[in-house]
């Protein structure tokens, strides 16, 4: 790693004497800037002749230092510039005047001007190749300003983005003629990656993992092709392409998801698999027809979401301890309601996760399997072979399993079989669309379901959103007014002290949004007897929902003003997702 290198040869100097020389100068400069205690580096040095390594590197490794504080002095040693590129406001006109891939062979960033000279930001000022390729493409001159790696990483992934690169590759398809419709299916011969449509295509994708994007939407209009990331449950709008590359570009996403490219009239699903720094990512791929072409929506699976654990899941302590209960229990049935895209599945993982041990048989059910789970049977929903969620519910029974998860409850006959199922000793998870969790038991009666066996099989109902996170580096306090407490019904009441509160700002960590991450809300419903017998007199949802709450049920929009008053997400956001 290049700072490693940056600490061992400006903290180390032939003869001891000189070595004592350069290690009391860091020191000092340690002391001055109030990164380490006298004890600490006094305990540093000690540590320092057993391990052998340079002082700065002993420091970070004995956990008192950190990279870039070792950094920051090291760069106060040699008389140079340091800066931090999380709040370092990057000047855009610098980066684009040194190529992308440079960037990245170097780990450099442009990060301004000065005196007409370009700073150029670097984990390793001595690298003189960089600098000299930087001078001689710029036509520039170049000054060297130290940053510490893994920041330069994130700022490079930040500011150098493919955007440019496919801004490009459009223009220069403007002037071509659309390539004729037989064409097309020459795209499945393309094995070079510099192919223009393969290389927009794999653009698309690369830029929107570095975004943390969880969907990929590419639209077709009347005159252009659109590209949108959802980031963090919002769309943005990222690219808009000509006519003329649509043909190419859907082509292309089917023939890498092994998609009919020939079937135009119908919707189809499939899947492809990319490498990532290293990281295997896969994405869902959905097409449909619309009067402008097939849009396409891929959604992002990182398989790091399937190994959560649920205390990592945002819950609060009351509602974890009410769910805890429900799912450690050996029957009985647990649903997680929501709609599309409020990590219902994630939750569902997390759960399968805690419960999954050696001694008991998991299978799964799911259309599609979005995550591989080590040690699960998970089955996939083949509807074309005759293989659909109730048929291979029926036959998963026979498999004797001890927890059984079902993608989604979508049908009478699905509902019914896993309701049996949990009557006759197994734990069922699933999924249903509802708004909230007291309508889960009316949705179920609906369905067809007896309302006495709906109360003897659930157990428990989890309702959930996702709001987006404040950026922890820029989010602002401040007091809002009783007017905005009472127009947002936020549990204040007049008279008592006004609540300090957090509100997005934007810096450059999270694109300027005020938020980066998401949290999730959640309303957990135990089935009592009280909602059995609501169930039974085919009681409302606002009466079971009275019940519940009146046992101790947190709904969704407390559970979103206790997460407001830790400092966790806003008003504004909970106020945007929760009805």
């Amino acid at each position: 790693m290049p700072m490693a290198s940056i600490g061992s040869v400006d903290t180390r100097a032939p003869g001891e004497d000189g070595e004592a020389r350069t290690v009391k100068q860091l020191g000092e400069i340690l002391l001055d800037e109030g990164f380490v205690t006298e004890s600490q580096l006094l305990a540093a040095m000690d540590e320092q002749m057993t391990r052998g390594s340079s002082l700065g590197r002993t420091l970070v490794e004995l956990g008192v230092l950190s990279e870039g504080q070792l950094v920051q002095a090291l760069a106060q040693q040699v008389g140079m510039q340091f800066v931090d590129l999380d709040e370092y406001p990057v000047e855009r006109a610098a980066v684009a005047m040194v190529p992308g891939a440079l960037c990245r062979r170097y780990t450099v960033l442009p990060v301004g001007f000065s005196d007409g000279a370009i700073l150029l930001a670097t984990a390793d000022p001595g690298n003189v190749v960089a600098v000299d390729d930087v001078r001689s493409i710029s036509g520039r001159a170049v000054v060297p300003v130290i940053a510490a790696y893994d920041n330069l990483l994130r700022a490079i992934d930040r500011y150098v983005r493919a955007d440019g690169e496919m801004e490009d590759l459009s223009s220069a398809f403007e002037d071509e003629h659309a390539e004729p419709e037989a064409d097309l299916s020459r795209l499945g011969e393309f094995v070079d990656d510099d192919a223009p449509i393969v290389r927009y295509v794999n653009l698309l994708v690369t830029q929107a993992i570095t975004d943390r994007a969880s969907d990929i939407h590419i639209e077709p209009t009347e005159h252009d092709l659109r590209v949108r990331y959802r980031i963090d449950g919002v769309l943005h709008e990222t690219q808009r392409s000509p006519k003329n590359i649509q043909g190419g570009v859907i082509s292309r996403v089917k023939i890498m998801s092994d998609i009919d490219i020939a079937e135009k009239r119908k919707p189809q699903d499939g899947r492809m698999s990319v490498v990532h720094n290293g990281r295997k990512i896969d994405l869902r791929v959905a097409t449909l027809p619309t009067v402008w072409g097939e849009k396409i929506v891929m959604r992002i699976l990182d398989n790091s979401t399937a190994s959560l654990d649920l205390r990592d899941l945002s819950f609060l302590d009351h509602n974890y301890t009410t769910y805890r209960e429900a799912y450690t229990k050996p029957y009985g049935m647990i649903l997680v309601t929501g709609p599309t895209g409020s990590g219902k599945s994630t939750t569902l993982y997390a759960t399968l996760n805690a419960v999954s041990k050696p001694e008991i048989n998991v299978i799964t059910v799911e259309d599609p399997v979005e995550y591989r789970l080590p040690g699960i049977n998970q089955v996939q929903v083949n509807p074309k072979a005759g293989l659909t969620f109730a048929g291979a519910l029926r036959s998963i029974l026979r498999s004797d399993p001890d927890v059984v998860l079902l993608g989604e409850i979508r049908d009478h006959e699905t509902a019914q079989i896993a309701v049996e199922a949990a009557l006759t000793g197994h734990l069922v998870l699933s999924t249903l669309h509802t708004n909230d969790a007291p309508s889960a038991v009316t949705r179920l009666t609906e369905m067809g379901i007896e309302p006495f066996l709906v109360g003897s099989a659930l157990d428990a109902v989890v309702a959930q959103r996702l709001a987006r996170r404040l950026c922890g580096k820029c989010k602002e306090p401040y007091t809002p007014t009783p007017h905005e407490l009472e127009a947002a019904r936020f549990p204040w009441m007049p008279g008592e002290p006004v609540p300090e509160l957090f509100r997005p700002a934007g810096c450059a960590t999270c694109s300027r949004t005020g938020y980066r991450g998401r949290l999730a809300l959640h309303e957990v419903m135990r089935v009592t007897e009280e909602i059995e017998r609501h169930a039974v007199a085919h009681s409302s949802a606002a009466d079971i929902s009275a019940t519940a709450v009146k046992q101790g049920m947190i709904t969704l929009r407390e559970d979103g003003w206790y997460k407001v008053a830790a400092g966790d997400t806003s008003i504004e956001e909970i106020l945007r997702v929760v009805a």
